[in-house]
């Protein structure tokens, strides 16, 4: 018998959580909830969970915040409630990391559709992913987030591997300053808090840190991934 899969639904309206439990629950999914996003880190901590339904305008955090925050530790889906139907708020949230992104004017079962959808599609790229990414003498683990460098494991903070894994799966691909502040700081900062992190990776996993084989300047840009795949 195949388990439920469960839905963590976070929302400061507690009408709104109700009427998606029932949805949820009607349609088989074992359902969570949480009004704000301290609530919803208890549940994460505690509980195993398939898929986040968030709100983005709550009390405290909001959505966007503790979106940023679960991308730091997992690649669990995620889909956008919102009252708001325009592109900044869609653009924003796409780039955080979210899944998908749904307006509350959308009906309860449109809303039980796009979470069956996300999860089929996180299903078939868990299926086909790889989980090592090896460039040689370094290595990305994906199931343990873990690095290791010439068969070792190095020490690294949540955000370091987020960087590098982000280098990783787009190598040749330019990230822009402004695009690694808004999706690992939220906006907050400026070059030298990019170029602190990055240095820090580079200590840990380069050769010669001076003279970098992996993450490398693009000069006034950014920074772009070198590593050849095996």
């Amino acid at each position: 018998m195949k388990l439920a899969q469960t839905v963590l639904v976070v929302d400061d309206d507690k009408s709104i959580v109700d009427l998606l439990y029932d949805f949820l629950d009607n349609d088989g999914f074992h359902v969570e909830t949480a009004y704000d996003a301290v609530q919803a880190l208890s549940v994460l901590q505690t509980k195993s969970v398939d898929c986040i339904v968030l709100d983005i305008m709550m009390p405290g955090q909001t959505g966007f915040d503790l979106c940023r925050r679960i991308r730091t530790t997992s690649d669990v889906p995620i889909l956008f409630l919102s009252a708001r139907d325009d592109d900044v708020n869609k653009i924003r949230g796409l780039g955080l990391g979210a899944d998908d992104y749904i307006v509350k004017t959308a009906s309860p079962a449109e809303l039980v559709a796009r979470v069956k959808a996300v999860l089929r599609r996180y299903g078939a790229q868990q299926s086909t992913r790889k989980t090592v990414l090896n460039y040689g003498r370094l290595e990305l683990d994906l199931s343990a987030r873990e690095v290791r460098i010439d068969g070792q494991e190095i020490s690294v903070t949540p955000r370091e591997y987020d960087l590098l894994l982000l280098f990783a799966e787009h190598p040749r691909q330019v990230f822009t300053y402004d695009h690694l502040l808004e999706t690992f700081w939220g906006g907050v900062g400026d070059k030298h808090t990019v170029r602190v992190h990055i240095s820090r990776i580079r200590e840990k996993m380069e050769a010669d840190p001076n003279t970098p084989q992996y993450i490398v300047n693009v000069w006034g840009v950014g920074y772009r991934f070198e590593g050849v795949p095996k």
